[in-house]
């Protein structure tokens, strides 16, 4: 184990979650990664040899079961990122079954062990969300989702699945903060809210279903998708860089006095499918009979800036905190196309 310590990041087979793993590394920790299937995490192992010393997985079958973190929870941090993410949910008990219980099965583990100084959530911007009809608001860190979870109650099964997603990330992280607020644990607690995450995965895509659900519309642009139907229909266009949401955790872990109690509401580009054929049309050429060209310039601003006519997210926060702006969003796309173009030849 390295003087800096050892991290539990859960999931760590995970889109965010590989990124995380890599930085935590980099940054001179050693990680124990949980994950249902150790096999799972044959190809993390492989991207990330070179810190074989200091990584390790264990196998976590069952994150809503009494106990399951007991014997992975002998580290110093945990960083929480495990958690069922999908907008084509159709039962929403499991899933709020899984999101709010495997929450709380860590936590419970967690205060059992007393050399943990903190522990850091894996939340969502989703967690933040007022009503969908808003047409102008600003979010910030002070902004709760309390209407998906009633949504979720009167619906039932008939419940659209970006609700129930959000309700599950939304229940999970008040699950946090009530648990702090009950047990007052000796170690620091804060979460990590981001909006739509894109860029490059750690573990290049394999096949176009590897890729995560939020990343899909620079692929989906990329490969000649028309703009219309590029990314999931009616989503946010509003994203952070995955690189960007691993450091933000890193930086918690590095300075849990700073960040104990507080939320990180991760946001940093406006960027509907136009945006990004733009970007995607100059960088390769010889794809323009394949990228849509649309209307160019139309849709957003030149640096990719929240309309403040419409809905914004504040991110700046975190920016505030790390005194480091997030990725541009040209590096972004660019990384990202990169990242997939094998797929789309």
């Amino acid at each position: 184990m390295t003087a800096k310590g050892l991290v539990l990041v859960t999931g760590a087979n995970g889109y965010i979650a590989g990124r995380t793993v890599e930085a935590l590394l980099k940054a001179g920790y050693s990680v124990r990664g949980a994950v249902r299937r150790l096999q799972s995490a044959e190809r993390t192992k492989e991207i990330l040899s070179e810190y074989a010393d200091k990584l390790e997985f264990v196998d976590v079958p069952d994150i809503t079961a009494p106990g399951a973190f007991d014997e992975a929870v002998k580290v110093d941090v945990v960083a929480h990122l495990a958690s069922p993410i999908s907008f084509d949910f159709t039962d929403p008990e499991p899933v709020l079954q899984n999101a709010v219980n495997g929450t709380v099965r860590a936590l419970e583990s967690a205060v059992k062990e007393p050399k943990i100084r903190s522990f850091v959530l894996m939340s969502s911007i989703a967690a933040m969300l007022q009503q969908p009809d808003e047409q102008q608001y600003t979010y910030t860190e002070a902004d709760w989702n309390n209407w998906a979870e009633a949504a979720v109650a009167q619906m039932g099964k008939a419940t659209p699945g970006p609700i129930i997603y959000s309700a599950s990330k939304a229940a999970a992280e008040k699950a946090l903060w009530g648990f702090r607020d009950e047990h007052k644990p000796s170690f620091t607690v804060t979460s990590i809210n981001p909006c739509f995450v894109a860029g490059p995965a750690l573990v290049p895509p394999a096949t176009f279903g590897d890729i995560n659900r939020t990343n899909r519309l620079i692929p989906e642009v990329y490969s000649g998708v028309p703009l219309e139907e590029a990314g999931r229909k009616g989503a946010l266009v509003h994203y952070v860089d995955v690189r960007d949401v691993a450091r933000l955790v890193v930086f918690a872990v590095d300075h849990p006095e700073a960040t104990n109690g507080e939320r990180y509401l991760l946001a940093a580009h406006h960027s509907p499918a136009q945006a990004v054929a733009d970007l995607l049309r100059e960088a390769y050429p010889e794809r323009a009979g394949i990228i849509h060209k649309g209307n160019p310039g139309e849709g957003y601003l030149p640096d990719y800036r929240f309309p403040p006519d419409g809905i914004v997210y504040d991110g700046s926060k975190a920016v505030r905190l790390t005194g480091q702006d997030y990725i541009p969003w040209p590096k972004t796309v660019l990384d990202t196309a990169e990242s997939v173009k094998h797929l789309f030849p």
